[in-house]
């Protein structure tokens, strides 16, 4: 390779890795959470719910803006300053801390649970005489993973989990445009899809509050700030927190976007709709043949990887925050508390559940914790005393409040949506 390609790759690797702290918040978004909400979305309804993902993306661009400068301004993480700068704090921070704790624990086991069936169902499409399914066989290929991705959390470096961070979200952006590009939908119906409306058939109510659950993710916005003081950035970095957060919900929706396309141009006008992940691929291969498999598949792990990774980290995360307000990747709490996490991922695997619906209905509940987390930096970010000329202005402030408003609605679904599952 000349001197000029490598410097080409060189500048696109600097490039990614100055995203910083927002290769986290696409990791804890757009995982196989994403990838089964939007393939199921839009092979179901095509590109109807299309307007429930750009609003989740455009505020979760407030909200990360919100948290960033809240985190430049004053120095202090999220969950440390609704302890102390909150009245009734302690009980504040601990609803936030315990209810993202069990919606991402519940949701790792799901994603697990997936990642583990998808290469298994690959080697089955490559090894017919394989039986369809085998349980012991996608239970060793969960255990495998969840043990190499607790391998690479020894390692104890914020620099090195944002490069393994890179590879997994690069590789997953690249291999969801690729298969969009394949079967693009009508460029009517995505137009369309811009127009608000709820599914009036039974599960679209879920679907709409797993979007949100997927996209608006709380952990994505509460953990940034201890992400920002782990990478060593102060008020000297405000335009480059600015940058990260808009780059990061870019990102999120294009990813998103291309996801729910491939979708809806492969299985929805063929009337299919998908109970696991492989469906999508089985609908590409007539048109791409292996070569659609081997996409959408990379895809698909990196999404699950790249969850993975951060999700594991998030108790420790919120528990330093709460306390001590300082990121430690190499503490005893950090690995006993990621070693638990590990363990609860492998749920699902072990009980054999249906990955599709266990990880749905994990980000269905991830909502219900969303207002307060809102509502909370709503607040702080119109302290003068604490923000002083960077308070929060009109702008900012009217997505921040429409956010919130949004967060109730879709709360206000989710909690239909169960009731009418249970009932």
């Amino acid at each position: 390779m000349d001197s000029k390609n490598q410097s080409l790759f060189a500048r696109i690797w600097l490039w990614m890795l100055s995203i910083g702290p927002g290769i986290f918040c696409i990791g804890y978004t757009v995982g196989t959470g994403s990838v089964t909400s939007m393939a199921k979305a839009g092979s179901q309804f095509g590109m109807e719910l299309l307007w429930v993902l750009v609003l989740s993306c455009v505020f979760s661009w407030a909200l990360m803006e919100a948290y960033g400068r809240y985190a430049i301004v004053t120095g202090n993480t999220s969950i440390y300053s609704f302890r102390t700068r909150l009245r009734g704090g302690n009980l504040i921070a601990t609803l936030v801390v315990v209810g993202i704790v069990i919606a991402q624990w519940n949701s790792l086991s799901g994603i697990l649970g997936l990642s583990a069936n998808a290469i298994y169902e690959v080697a089955v499409l490559f090894f017919p005489d394989l039986p369809a399914q085998n349980y012991w066989a996608v239970l060793g290929i969960a255990v495998f993973l969840i043990v190499a991705m607790y391998g690479f959390l020894w390692v104890g470096k914020y620099s090195f989990f944002e490069k393994v961070l890179v590879v997994f979200v690069t590789l997953m952006g690249i291999s969801f445009l690729i298969s969009m590009f394949v079967v693009l939908p009508d460029p009517v119906a995505i137009v369309r899809g811009l127009k608000p409306s709820i599914p009036e058939v039974p599960g679209g109510k879920l679907l709409v509050a797993a979007f949100v659950g997927t996209t608006m993710a709380a952990p994505t916005f509460v953990v940034r700030p201890l992400l920002m003081k782990g990478k060593g950035w102060d008020e000297r970095h405000t335009k480059e927190q600015s940058k990260d957060a808009l780059l990061s919900a870019s990102l999120m929706l294009v990813i998103n976007l291309a996801i729910m396309a491939a979708a809806a141009g492969s299985l929805f006008v063929e009337g299919k709709t998908i109970e696991k992940v492989m469906d999508m691929v089985y609908t590409l291969e007539p048109i791409a043949g292996k070569f659609a498999v081997a996409i959408f598949m990379t895809g698909a792990l990196s999404a699950g990887l790249s969850s993975i990774f951060p999700i594991l980290m998030v108790a420790p995360l919120l528990v330093a925050d709460y306390k001590e307000g300082v990121l430690d990747t190499a503490s005893t709490r950090f690995r006993v508390l990621t070693g638990v996490a590990c363990l609860v991922g492998l749920t699902v695997p072990i009980l054999g559940a249906n990955p599709i619906l266990a990880q749905i209905l994990t980000q269905v509940a991830a909502v219900f914790i969303l207002p307060l987390v809102i509502a909370c930096m709503l607040y702080l970010i119109n302290r003068k005393d604490l923000m002083q000329a960077h308070r929060a202005g009109v702008w900012l402030n009217t997505g921040l409040i429409a956010a919130l408003i949004f967060s109730l609605v879709i709360s206000f679904t989710a909690y239909l949506a169960l009731s009418e599952m249970i009932l």
